[in-house]
């Protein structure tokens, strides 16, 4: 005797197969906008960058002209 059930789980099986392939493939489309997203940033990210040492750069060396100009007495003469 066959099994009553068989046809429904094939049914599901089938409905699971080709929801789990139209999910692979959106997955797939995002992956590629991003990676798009990710390539037309790239410049964003290294005026980003720049900017950041640009300003590390500038508070050390305030910090070391502010430790040379401790002694000196005619600053704002």
């Amino acid at each position: 005797m066959e099994n009553p059930h068989a046809e429904r789980q094939g049914v599901l099986l089938q409905r699971i197969l080709n929801h789990t392939e139209k999910c692979a493939e959106t997955i797939t489309q995002i992956n590629n906008c991003l990676n798009e997203i990710i390539k037309d940033h790239a410049p964003v990210k290294t005026a980003a960058d720049l900017a950041t040492k640009y300003r590390r750069n500038v508070q050390y060396n305030l910090e070391a002209t502010k430790g040379d100009r401790s002694g000196d007495t005619t600053v704002g003469q």
